[in-house]
C-alpha cells in the first residue's frame, strides 16, 4: 500500500479523512485516483490539492463516515460503494462501526486489484458485489434451514462477509477455534476473491481447468461436498504443512487455490508498501523473486512482532510445493488483468 503526501507535505493513509498536520480534509480522489487533501469552496465544492478536480464526499462518507472516496463526476456513491448490494442494518447498535471496518477493509482489497491490474467491474461476468450482513437481517439469503445465519462466501459475483467478522472477540475466539495463523477482516476478502476469480478466469474454460487439475488437483474426485464432510470430521490430512498454506487449503482444491490466492495478494500488499516505504527495491518480475522478497521481509517482521508478543506478520513457509501453487496463480492473474496494468506488477511466471 502506498503512502500519499498532503499538500503541505504529510503523510497520507489510505484510511485518512483528515490530514493531522495542516487538518485539511482527504481522501480518495477518483479524479487522480490517490490519496489527497482537499480545499472546501464557497458552495460546498471540495478542491483536490493534487489534481485540482472538484467533487463532493461519497455518500456513504458524507452522510454515515463508512467511506473517504471523493466523487468528482456528479455526485453519489463512489466506485466502491457502488460495488454494494447489502449494507448492514444501522438501526442496530454497533453496525455502523462494523461496516466502517470491513469498508477499510474494502478498499485496501481493491487497492490490490487494481495494482496488479484485475478486472472487477462490467467488463467481467458477472461484475463483483459485496453483500455485509448481520444474522436475521435479510431473508432468504445465506441461510440454513431453520436458523437465521448469515454465512461467508461467494457465489455468483456476490461476496458476502458476517459482520460479526468485524467484532475482534468474535473473529479472535474464531480464529483460535479454527487454528487459523491469521484470520482478518481483508484475509476473508482476499480468500473469497480466490473463489470470484476461479470462477472469472478458470470455470468453463477446459484449458485453464485442466491445468488449475494439474497444480491443485481434480474437483471432482472427490467432489466438494464430501471433501467438506470429511475435513470437519477428520481435519487436515498428516504433512500437510509442508504442501498447503493453511489446514483449510487441505480440504477441497477451490480452497486450497482460494487459501493460495489470498497469499498472493497479501504477498504482493506487503511488497508494495515495503517499496512505497524505500525498504524494498522494485516489485519483483517473477514468482520466484515475489517469494524470496517477501521471505527477506517476512524474517524481518517477525522477529519484530516476536520482540512484541504479537502474533507473526508472515506465518507461512513457503515450500517448492506452495511455490509452485503461487507460480500457477501468477499466471492466471497475468492472463485475466488487464491490458494497461502497471508495468512494474506485470509479473512474469
Amino acid at each position: 500500500m502506498r503512502i500519499y503526501t498532503c499538500i503541505c507535505g504529510a503523510p497520507l493513509f489510505i484510511d485518512n479523512t483528515h490530514c493531522t498536520n495542516c487538518g485539511r480534509k482527504s481522501g480518495w480522489c477518483e479524479g487522480c485516483s490517490s490519496m489527497a487533501s482537499f480545499d472546501i469552496g464557497e458552495g460546498g465544492e471540495w478542491l483536490c490539492t493534487a489534481c485540482g478536480d472538484t467533487g463532493l464526499p461519497c455518500t456513504n462518507y458524507a452522510e454515515h463516515d463508512v467511506c473517504n472516496r471523493v466523487v468528482t463526476e456528479g455526485a453519489g456513491f463512489c466506485r466502491l460503494c457502488a460495488m454494494n448490494d447489502v449494507v448492514p442494518n444501522l438501526e442496530v447498535e454497533g453496525n455502523r462501526d462494523r461496516w466502517a471496518r470491513l469498508e477499510a477493509a474494502k478498499r485496501r482489497l481493491v487497492y490490490a486489484l487494481d495494482l496488479v491490474g484485475l478486472p472487477y467491474g462490467d467488463e467481467t461476468d458477472p461484475p463483483l458485489r459485496f453483500a455485509f450482513m448481520g444474522d436475521g437481517e435479510l431473508a432468504g439469503l445465506w441461510r440454513t434451514a431453520g436458523e437465521e445465519r448469515v454465512f461467508t462466501g461467494h457465489a455468483d459475483g456476490l461476496v458476502t462477509i458476517n459482520i460479526r467478522e468485524a467484532d475482534d472477540d468474535e473473529r479472535e475466539a474464531l480464529r483460535v477455534d479454527m487454528g487459523e495463523a491469521h484470520r482478518t477482516l481483508i484475509g476473508h476478502l482476499r480468500h473469497e476473491l480466490g473463489h470470484y476469480y476461479w470462477d472469472v478466469a478458470i470455470k468453463g474454460n477446459p484449458e485453464a481447468e485442466a491445468a488449475f487439475a494439474a497444480v491443485f488437483g481434480d474437483p471432482e474426485d472427490p467432489d466438494y461436498g464430501t471433501a467438506l464432510e470429511r475435513h470437519y470430521a477428520e481435519g487436515p490430512r498428516e504433512g500437510w504443512e509442508g504442501l498447503y498454506v493453511s489446514a483449510y487449503a487441505t480440504m477441497h482444491p477451490w480452497e486450497d487455490w482460494a487459501e493460495t490466492f489470498a497469499l498472493w495478494l497479501a504477498m504482493a500488499g506487503v511488497l508494495d508498501t515495503a517499496q512505497s516505504l524505500g525498504i524494498n527495491g522494485p516489485f519483483p518480475e517473477t514468482t520466484e523473486g515475489m517469494v524470496r522478497a517477501y521471505g527477506r521481509l517476512g524474517f524481518a517482521l517477525n522477529e519484530f512482532s516476536r520482540e512484541m508478543g504479537l502474533l507473526d506478520v508472515v506465518p507461512v513457509v513457503i515450500t517448492g510445493a506452495i511455490e509452485a501453487k503461487l507460480d500457477h496463480i501468477t499466471r492466471v492473474i497475468r492472463g485475466a488483468a488487464r491490458p494497461a496494468a502497471p508495468a512494474g506488477l506485470a509479473v512474469k511466471s
